[in-house]
């Protein structure tokens, strides 16, 4: 997720739900109508106009019993976003998709539930490139990219936490709005920077949670199989990692570069050094991934 520091402007200039005319709020009861029917996986959306973390939130809750899965906690504004590592990160009101999901896939073993962020990278994706038009490429682990003026941008990222025994809350923060002049870093981007035909955030939220339900549904009717249910393919077709030359760094100051050739079944990066040999690296393990020098 892209780290920003919120300034105390930011925070006086969201007091009203109107302040930005350019970023009208979310609809909660349209969403609610549009994505929680009889059988489907969405059981409750619930907008926040502020909080420190929806993935915080929402882990709270599934601990409390009051949300079971399928419950979607969005805030229009994070004060305390958090991704990967701790790393913090917060955005202008409005200007984004902040958002949380509790699952329960008790039907899938554990050890397949390390394939959960990579599933929301491909449905996350597939929802935006249907409903802003923008093409966004994955990078290994839980990053999206988008192109903004010929070059890589990261646009936002995913990040799961345990929920309790059997769940696991998975957040979603995504750039829509973003200006230049907001922009946190120079490698940082949006989707209106990116060229979206659309930035409607209902729209886009319905489309991204559209296409993580169908492709939880799938994963879920496999075991957890990411070859047998296409997402292992899929996640392969849309990673902007594999083919490059990379430098993982461990812990323990230890390091591993090499080529991303593949991901593996358990959703690890396979690494093929200069000594022929291929490792993986788990998601779980990586400190930071970044072009080899």
């Amino acid at each position: 997720m892209t780290p920003r520091d919120a300034s105390e402007n930011d925070r006086d200039h969201s007091s009203s739900r109107w302040s930005d005319l350019e970023r009208p709020p979310l609809n909660a009861a349209a969403l609610r109508r549009g994505l929680v029917r009889e059988g489907g996986l969405w059981s409750d959306v619930d907008v926040v106009q502020r909080t420190g973390s929806t993935n915080s939130d929402l882990v709270d809750r599934a601990a409390a019993g009051t949300a079971g899965e399928g419950a979607v906690l969005v805030a229009e504004e994070q004060t305390a976003g958090r991704g990967r590592l701790d790393r913090q990160w917060s955005a202008p009101a409005r200007s984004g998709l902040f958002f949380s999901v509790l699952l329960k896939p008790a039907e899938v073993p554990v050890a397949r539930w390390g394939w959960l962020p990579l599933l929301t990278g491909v449905a996350v994706a597939a929802g935006l490139a249907r409903a802003a038009g923008v093409d966004t490429a994955l990078k290994w682990p839980n990053d999206l990219l988008v192109k903004v003026g010929g070059e890589e941008r990261k646009a936002g990222g995913i990040l799961l936490e345990r929920a309790g025994e059997g769940g696991v809350v998975i957040g979603v923060g995504i750039n829509v709005t973003l200006r230049a002049q907001e922009l946190p870093v120079p490698t940082a981007g949006s989707l209106a920077l990116a060229g979206a035909v659309s930035t409607d955030r209902d729209t886009l939220l319905r489309g991204v949670l559209r296409s993580l339900e169908d492709w939880y549904g799938r994963w879920r009717a496999a075991g957890g199989d990411a070859g047998l249910c296409g997402l292992q393919e899929a996640y392969a077709a849309g990673c902007a990692t594999l083919g490059r030359t990379v430098r993982a760094e461990l812990p323990g100051d230890r390091a591993v570069v090499g080529e991303a050739v593949a991901v593996d079944g358990d959703g690890r990066l396979v690494l093929a050094t200069g000594e022929g040999v291929r490792e993986p690296v788990g998601a779980g393990d990586i400190v930071h991934l970044r072009p080899a020098e």
